[in-house]
């Protein structure tokens, strides 16, 4: 019995001392910017791979109309999602405006 009590308030102890925070920002400003990093980088991808999707869905349409749209779609996919990431950094300003940072 004694044993097990001992047990137990060495591992209580030993997962207390290994507690370590990694990702501590120093302050609001710095969320925001990485918030907008992530965003920017995101909808750069997601609209790279549709712009890949486009390109491929024409090369390989072979002249059938509604293929040729599809891949206009994708191309016109591509460029919103382009626009919304050239747009991150003014969401983030105005979230800025919102919180007060």
């Amino acid at each position: 019995m004694l044993v097990a009590a001992s047990v137990v308030v060495t591992a209580a102890a030993a997962s207390a001392e290994t507690t370590h925070v990694i990702a501590l920002a120093d302050s609001v400003d710095e969320v925001l910017t990485n918030i907008r990093n992530w965003i920017m980088g995101i909808l750069a991808l997601l609209a790279t791979v549709f712009l890949t999707i486009g390109g491929v869905r024409y090369v390989l349409a072979g002249g059938d109309p509604s293929e040729v749209e599809k891949a206009k779609q994708s191309f016109k996919s591509a460029g919103f999602g382009y626009g919304l990431a050239a747009l991150a950094p003014l969401v983030v300003e105005i979230l800025k405006g919102i919180v007060g940072a």
